[in-house]
């Protein structure tokens, strides 16, 4: 080998672009990322204590602090629909250090429902992981005599406009009910409520006919003989309640729940993106956790930070069209 040959690296050529290499690595704006998380991580959750929202952002902000070795600490922030906490968040620095869990299908619909809302949230929020999905289930007071979707339709077509169906002003649930009205030709009366336990408390007593509601919240009423349960509207036959048939069966394509869904602000560095993600999806594979999300009712969600990015615009695109159709509006 010819070490006088100029196109041979000599040593001190290659000391030199070690050098250089190592320069600029040190250089601002190209050093490695530092590590994930230094310092404690706030979970904004945009929703009031003790909702599904809730129940699973203080489940994986345990699983998390014990992974991470520094507090992740649960914050609500509720209001209008979960539009304030998710504005808050989507206002943050964007380091990994604030987050927001919440039901996404408030995202979904906000953009159509709040035309002067502060944030976009497919524009200002990067999705990270969605957590977990549980169905609605559709349920009717025990008086009313109907025991299928098929019942329930006839029943309203023989009695336009008698049906009354308790709703929260704006949330999924309530474009639910705008949805099957719609598709099935249904007259109903919209009955408003500030939350979805105080509809339940209402066809428990016979005071409202109908709803879509958490199954979470509401198939203990059903299984304690309080209130009647003729479909749930996941994608196929859920697990816990394996004889209920779907809405789609009836409606094709009608799926609607909870999908609880972590996001962080826009401009949020892609490795802490992608290492939040991982650490998601290794708890959610937990059995412990498992075993608690069938106690909740719900079932984990596999999908990269891209697919949920594309979902999340899908859904706005879907649920926008539905509240344009439906003349929803908030007063």
């Amino acid at each position: 080998m010819n070490h006088s040959d100029p196109t041979f690296p000599s040593r001190r050529r290659l000391l030199i672009g070690g050098a250089a290499i190592a320069a600029s690595l040190a250089a601002p704006g190209i050093r490695a990322a530092p590590a994930y998380p230094t310092k404690p991580v706030r979970l904004v959750v945009p929703l009031p204590p003790g909702g599904a929202s809730d129940v699973v952002a203080r489940l994986m902000g345990k699983y998390l602090s014990e992974k991470w070795g520094q507090p992740v600490i649960v914050e609500n922030r509720s209001g209008a629909n979960g539009n304030i906490g998710a504005a808050f968040v989507a206002k943050s620095d964007p380091d990994g250090y604030t987050l927001l869990l919440m039901d996404l299908g408030s995202l979904a619909i906000s953009p159509s429902l709040y035309p002067d809302l502060n944030y976009q949230p497919t524009r200002d929020l990067a999705p990270i992981s969605v957590v977990a999905y549980s169905p609605h289930i559709l349920v009717v007071r025990n008086g009313l005599p109907v025991k299928t979707i098929a019942d329930l339709v006839d029943y309203a077509h023989q009695h336009p406009g008698k049906l009354n169906y308790g709703e929260t002003p704006g949330a999924i649930t309530h474009l639910a009910g705008v949805l099957f009205a719609r598709k099935m030709n249904v007259d109903w009366n919209y009955i408003g409520y500030k939350g979805g336990a105080q509809v339940i408390a209402d066809i428990a007593s016979g005071q409202v006919d109908a709803t879509f509601n958490s199954y979470l919240a509401t198939y203990p009423l059903v299984a304690g003989g309080r209130m009647k349960l003729l479909a749930v509207a996941s994608p196929k036959r859920f697990a816990q309640i394996p004889d209920t048939p779907t809405v789609a069966e009836t409606i094709p394509g009608f799926v609607t729940g909870s999908w609880q869904g972590l996001l962080a602000p826009a401009g949020t560095p892609a490795a802490i993106i992608d290492k939040i993600h991982a650490d998601i999806a290794e708890i959610v594979a937990l059995p412990d956790v498992r075993k608690r999300f069938e106690e909740l009712g719900s079932e984990k969600v596999d999908q990269t930070p891209a697919q949920f990015k594309q979902w999340l615009e899908e859904q706005t695109s879907t649920w926008g069209k539905i509240v344009r159709d439906g003349q929803v509006k908030l007063l």
